[in-house]
Order: C-alpha cells, then structure tokens, then sequence
C-alpha cells in the first residue's frame, strides 16, 4: 500500500472520519495498517504503518497516550486513527497538541465503521489505483517499443521518451557533455553533480529529486539518465519503467549519437595533429585538446603509420583511394581494437596507434597485414610506413619524419614489401652514398658462390634466401611466406650456406648478406631506369 494520508482520508469509509491533528504530516506514505490490541505494539511498528485503535489501552492514563505517540513518530508511523465512543468520547486536548507539534497525522474514525471496514476500504482503492497504474505502465510501454522500432534522428527520440514518461528526462553522455535536458535543472548544476556510480540509483537535492540510472554498452558505462520525479515514493514498476526507457535511450545513443560523437572528437583531434605536423602548431594544443575529452593518445608509448598508393599518378584518383583507405581503416576490426586516429595528408594517410604491448609493433603489423590480404588487386595495395615506438607527445614529428624516410628509402631501394618498418632499414642510412662499383663487388664476394649457377636455381634460391633474411631468420614464417614446407626451407638455408659460406647463426654474417641484397634491390633499380632511358 502507498498511498498518502491525504489520499487515503479520501478513501470511504475512512473518509467518514476527519483529521484533528498534525496536517503537516498528510504527506506521509501509508505502507500499511494495523491494530493496536498490545501495550507494547511499538516494539513491532514498521515505517509507514498507519495504526488503529479503540483508545482501551490509552484510556486510564494520558500520559502512556503522549508517550506511544512519541515512539510511533521516532518509529516512522504513518499516523493513529482513534475510533471515539466506546472508551473516549473526545481525545485528549495535550494528545492534540502533541500531534500538531510533531507533524504526526491524528484521526478520529466514523464510530459506525468496523476496523476492517477501514482496512478493506484502503485496500480496495489502492487495488484500483495499482491496476490502473499497472496499466499505464504497460500502455507506456508499448509506445516506448513502438519507439525503438523507428529510425528516428535521436533528439526526436528523447522528446518523444520524455513524452511517454510524462517527467523531464536529462542524458549525460560518456565525456560528461550534455546530450540532452528537458529539465528545469541548469546544466551547469547537472555537470557539476556529474554521477560517478555505475548503478541505478535516487539523487536528491534541495530543489529537486531524480532517479539516476547508467547507459551501458556491454560492460561499459557511457552515460547516465536522470528522469526527474518530485514525488515522494515510486513503486518498483514505475522504477522498471526508467530502466526500459535507460536500455532503449542506451541502445540508440551508443549506436548513433556516442559514435558520431567519438568520430567528431577523433576527427577534430586529427585536425589539430596535421596542423602541428605541417604547420608548427604547438604540440601543447594538441595535448590539451587531448587531455579535455579523455584521448590518452600520448600518455603511453605511440607508433605513426604512413600509407600510401605509390603507383596512382593522378592526384584526384589518388586522394580519393587515400580517403577510401582511411574508412577501411575506421571500420576494419582488428584496426579498430588497436583505439588508432586516422587523418589524411598529401603524403599519405597517417594513423596514430598506442603501443602499449612491447612487441616490436607485431600486433600492428599483424592488424595491417590483415586489412590489406583482403584486397584482391595486389597492383594496387598500398604500402605502410611504421615508425619507432616513441614514449613523448614531443616526439610526434620525429615519428611522422620517420615515416617518411621509410617511404623514400624504399622507394630508393626498389622495395616491394607493403608493410615497412623503420627500425629495419637503419642501414639504408648508412649505405645510401656508397659508389655503386663498391656495391657491385661486395655483392660479388657475399653471393658470388650462388650466381654463376642456373639462372632459375639461382633465382628460386635467392628468393629463398631474401624471405630468409627479411624474417629475421624464422624458419616458421620463411616457409609460410614461400608456400613450402618447413623442412624444404631448411634444407635451402643449409645449401645456401655451405654456398655461400656463411654461418647463419652468426650475426656478422647475416648483416653481410643484409647488407648485399640492399646493394642489389639498389643496383637492380638503377639499371632498370637506365633501361627506361635507352
């Protein structure tokens, strides 16, 4: 039962009776009614009890009178009804007054009335006003589904839930903006009280009240919901009714306006980094942009990637596969796990992705890989530049030159890996000037011992050693790159070396051969050009 006293003194025939003390009180909830036929019923009062008694225990001694009305005041007691008559003919003018001071609600019931004429009069209506609310609740209900069928832009969706609840409804989005507030409440007030419990739960303040619950996706909490209610008690089905109203503004809100939202922030984000990177922007406006809306971008180690499509030569057709390039980027999978920013520059498209595991930047390779294997016109792949694993926003230009060393490099060098990464060509750096007769004859000693064989052996083997050596030695990999069995890559390796006369356990040596297939992808492109000329 949750009805007021006010609202239950209009129930008949309760309503017979009058209320003679403690107005200030009508607002109490009554949860239940009973009968007093015990001295020491206040031992087993509830909160929001409303008792009944015919003054028996009460009459002989005023004073156990003032003191019951205390306990059933300090006990949370929804008020006393006393039915005139049989024991007292008036109450008591100090029990009146008693009541008028505490707020606590005093009633004198109809004398022709039976305790359980009250008691089932209060019951029937509070029936009645259940059924009709349960009612309610199922009609509202009904709309809010109608609601999350349609595909209607989201601020027609909140004005039309606000709707159906019938109370003003406030939604505090992930980054603790204000999506959306149809309360009198400044938005100001609802920020500085920003909520910080995952859990649904009543915030109340002086001037108003509202019951909070969290907006989740999967595990995550991405917003609040405040519908704000001035009444003083909701039942457990009105309290159901914001939690479907929660799933579906959660639902709706993380699948549009929280993604248009977070691409807003990382799109506006990529703006100021391309400022800092082509036009001096301080780096400390980027880090404070990043530092407002939660990024955290810089505060780990990062790695640049710069892709690019080499071989388109119209300008329009290339920027238009880069913009492609960088939508696959966003909605690939395996990227997108990887929390990267993409933006588009005239070298390419450059991407930002924390590096939070020390694996050499494996898993991005990985990743990347697994978004270009998905292309079937290999012509067309384009080609990804990794930097080193920088640890300071500071840092962000020397990675992006990074980038662009490694495009260049592997151009020079005639490179036809789609995924590079710095650390592995340092010694391009080295080598770059060193005069190509000097090239030449160091190939000549480090891989003489293969070339005057047959050409195709030759070439099937030097392939064999290339992939080798471009995977730092795995087996595994050398032989999943080569389509050939593992034991066949290992028997190239150890004819190769007996060939070549190197111990590929050695460092040295491999740095040798490292350093004879830089000089020829070199050589090899500068005849082809030579050729081009003639």
């Amino acid at each position: 039962m949750y009805l007021t006293v006010e609202q239950a003194l209009s129930v008949y025939p309760l309503s017979e009776g009058k209320l003679i003390a403690g107005n200030t009180g009508i607002h109490r909830i009554v949860k239940s009614v009973n009968v007093m036929d015990a001295p020491d019923i206040t031992d087993w009062i509830k909160e929001g009890e409303m008792l009944l008694t015919t003054a028996y225990l009460l009459k002989d001694d005023p004073e156990d009178a003032m003191k019951l009305l205390n306990r059933l005041n300090e006990c949370g007691s929804a008020g006393l009804g006393i039915k005139l008559g049989r024991f007292w003919t008036s109450v008591p003018v100090n029990l009146v007054e008693q009541a008028n001071e505490l707020g606590f609600p005093l009633i004198e019931l109809p004398y022709q009335f039976t305790f359980s004429d009250q008691m089932n009069g209060l019951f029937q209506a509070e029936m009645k006003r259940s059924t009709g609310m349960l009612q309610d609740v199922l009609n509202k209900q009904i709309r809010l589904m109608r609601f999350a069928l349609q595909s209607e832009p989201i601020h027609r969706l909140f004005e039309a839930v606000t709707d159906v609840i019938g109370d003003p409804v406030a939604i505090i989005g992930s980054r603790g903006q204000i999506v959306y507030n149809s309360s009198n409440v400044p938005e100001e007030r609802l920020l500085s009280e920003r909520p910080t419990s995952p859990h649904s739960k009543w915030v109340k303040h002086k001037e108003w009240q509202a019951y909070q619950v969290p907006l989740m996706k999967q595990d995550q909490c991405t917003g609040y919901a405040m519908f704000f209610n001035s009444r003083f008690f909701l039942s457990s089905i009105e309290e159901s009714l914001y939690l479907q109203a929660a799933e579906l503004l959660s639902y709706h809100l993380n699948f549009n306006y929280e993604d248009y939202f977070e691409h807003s922030v990382q799109k506006d984000f990529g703006l100021l980094i391309k400022r800092h990177l082509k036009h001096g922007l301080p780096i400390e406006t980027v880090m404070e942009y990043e530092q407002r809306w939660e990024i955290d971008l810089f505060k780990q180690p990062y790695r640049c990637v710069l892709t690019d499509f080499p071989l388109s030569s119209q300008s329009e057709v290339r920027m238009e596969k880069l913009e492609f390039l960088k939508k696959e980027y966003l909605s690939h999978t395996r990227l997108q796990e990887l929390r990267g920013i993409h933006f588009v520059v005239d070298e390419g498209v450059v991407s930002l992705f924390p590096d939070r595991a020390e694996d050499g930047g494996e898993a991005l390779l990985s990743a990347l890989d697994s978004c270009f294997s998905g292309k079937t016109d290999r012509a067309e792949l384009p080609i990804a530049s990794i930097s080193g694993r920088k640890k300071k926003a500071e840092q962000l230009f020397e990675a992006f030159d990074e980038c662009r060393e490694t495009h260049r490099l592997a151009r020079s060098w005639g490179m036809t890996d789609r995924l590079l990464k710095f650390e592995t060509l340092d010694m391009a750096f080295i080598f770059e000037s060193v005069p190509k007769e000097k090239m030449k004859t160091y190939c000549d000693r480090w891989l003489g011992g293969l070339l005057g064989r047959d050409p195709e052996y030759v070439q099937e083997m030097m392939r064999t050693l290339e992939t080798y050596l471009d995977n730092d030695g795995q087996l595994n990999e050398t032989a999943k790159r080569l389509f050939i069995h593992r034991n066949t890559a290992t028997y190239r390796i150890e004819k190769l070396g007996e060939l070549l006369d190197v111990d590929f356990k050695r460092i040295d040596d491999i740095l040798r051969l490292k350093m004879a297939f830089l000089f020829r992808r070199l050589l090899s492109r500068e005849t082809s050009a030579t050729d081009r000329i003639r």
